[in-house]
């Protein structure tokens, strides 16, 4: 049994010149370009996107536990409710719940993406507790007007203009 093998003269290799360019090769960085950008852009847009959420989940969480301490502390609940809603993202919403032993306070903000998006806005929930200290006395009521002066205790519900 004879196996056919047919031999190619090995052929020289092509030189490129400077400024001349092979009949093949036209376009195709243009066409790589156009496929690749759009899809460089949409990773570029969910990081900035997922940067922006994390950024308001730590200020979400930050605005809780500082409002926790203060209100454990025996501040005011007004005062309380402007360092929160300082701290926390822009339009977030702050509840404030006083106890004989535990001081709680709960932070919610919808956050929309940084560019114009079909997407959702996120919603974000961030809570502290406090252990309330000796000497602050439990609230008198139960539950306080968003922005009205409530005092030292109850519950103050209230929304960061926005």
């Amino acid at each position: 049994m004879r196996s056919s093998v047919v031999r190619r003269r090995a052929r020289p290799p092509r030189r490129r010149v400077p400024g001349v360019r092979r009949a093949g090769d036209r376009g195709s960085v243009t066409a790589e370009a156009a496929v690749a950008l759009p899809a460089l852009v949409l990773v570029l847009a969910a990081s900035l996107w997922a940067v922006t959420v994390t950024g308001a989940q730590l200020r979400c969480v930050d605005a809780a536990r500082a409002g926790a301490r203060a209100a454990a502390r025996g501040e005011a609940a007004e005062e309380v409710r402007t360092l929160v809603l300082r701290l926390a993202p822009e339009g977030a919403t702050v509840s404030i719940r006083m106890g004989a032993d535990t001081t709680r306070v709960e932070v919610v903000a919808s956050v929309g993406p940084p560019f114009r998006s079909p997407l959702p806005p996120v919603r974000l929930r961030a809570d502290a507790v406090s252990a309330t200290e000796p000497g602050v006395l439990p609230p008198l009521s139960t539950v306080a007007e968003p922005g009205g002066s409530s005092g030292r205790g109850g519950a103050l519900d209230a929304t960061a203009p926005g």
